[in-house]
């Protein structure tokens, strides 16, 4: 949506607010000129929105008393799509809209709607449970988020401050990624030369840059960060063989956890990847390996041997009904 398109329905909502706005009131809300503030007036009743001018010293403007905007047009199933979709979207932290933004947004659409369906959708929203708990907030500031999305879609340079970083640096934006309840952009950062991956809630400022780039041939966006996500600095670095190939692997296994490629050219026989993994921790590792239900062989680190080792001893001891041992 235009500026301009944004501020004249902008300027209609705070005349549904009610009483006499003045001239100055209204330049001040918007960031314009009162020149400007007229101008959007005549785009309303233009619109047929039925401004009046209110004359002396407290004059200004206002909606026509009575007045009310028409019911939003939506079907049963549409509205509840917007809903549904606001609801859900909060609590996986996918939505991009900080504070309570989600939360207003549904409350206009509800306060337009008919009362018969309005309270049909209630009735679905008081009566909705989820078998997750609700995702920490990590929404994007639309000041971020939007001259981001337009440096990618035009592909354009973009400057970012980062959140712990010193200064501007300079991104060439290849993709927006959402996962796991967090939006990323991944581009070049000239600042370092190589492939970098951002979080968006972490930026603290954002703006497209003249210029053009073309981005590289390879991966795309959604690779390129599950890659970055399974390949960043932690504790630990696993290194396993898997019968199996590389592709039957990578259904069983997150892109974001691990790192999956062919070994036969590693003199390992035909059948065999290496996959390589970095966690904090190792405990949760021999589970998931199990779980993949294929030989394997722990190259690194001679740590998760030994878990794997106690995980089968435990297993045997409760597949022949031996009781565990006492600590």
């Amino acid at each position: 949506m235009s500026r301009p398109v944004s501020r004249v329905l902008t300027l209609l909502e705070l005349l549904q607010a009610g009483g006499v706005r003045t001239v100055a009131e209204l330049a001040e809300r918007l960031g314009v000129a009162e020149r400007t503030v007229r101008r959007y007036v005549d785009h309303l009743v233009d619109l047929d929105v039925p401004v009046e001018s209110v004359r002396g010293r407290y004059g200004g403007y206002r909606l026509a008393p009575g007045h009310r905007m028409p019911p939003l047009m939506l079907t049963d199933d549409e509205a509840l799509a917007v809903l549904l979709g606001l609801v859900a979207g909060r609590r996986t932290g996918i939505t991009a809209a900080a504070g309570t933004a989600g939360e207003t947004a549904a409350a206009k659409v509800r306060r337009v709607l008919p009362e018969r369906l309005r309270r049909r959708l209630d009735a679905v929203l008081d009566s909705l449970t989820f078998t997750s708990a609700s995702a920490g907030s990590a929404a994007p500031e639309a000041v971020v988020l939007l001259p981001v999305a337009d440096a990618v879609r035009h592909h354009r340079p973009l400057a970012i401050r980062y959140s712990g970083g010193s200064g501007e640096r300079t991104v060439y934006p290849y993709g927006l990624v959402a996962h796991a309840g967090r939006w990323y952009v991944t581009g070049r950062d000239l600042s370092v030369g190589a492939d970098r991956t951002f979080r968006l809630d972490r930026i603290d400022g954002a703006r497209v840059l003249p210029g053009t780039f073309e981005p590289p041939p390879g991966p795309g966006p959604a690779e390129r960060v599950l890659t970055a996500l399974a390949t960043a600095p932690y504790r630990h670095e696993v290194t396993v063989r898997v019968r199996g190939t590389a592709e039957e692997i990578r259904a069983l296994l997150p892109g974001s956890v691990a790192v999956v490629a062919d070994a036969d050219g590693d003199g390992e026989g035909e059948g065999w990847c290496r996959v390589e993994i970095r966690a904090e921790r190792l405990d949760w590792l021999p589970g998931l390996l199990a779980s993949l239900d294929r030989p394997f062989v722990v190259e690194r680190p001679d740590e998760l041997r030994g878990l794997v080792a106690d995980l089968a001893g435990r297993l045997m001891d409760a597949a022949r009904g031996a009781p565990p041992p006492r600590h």
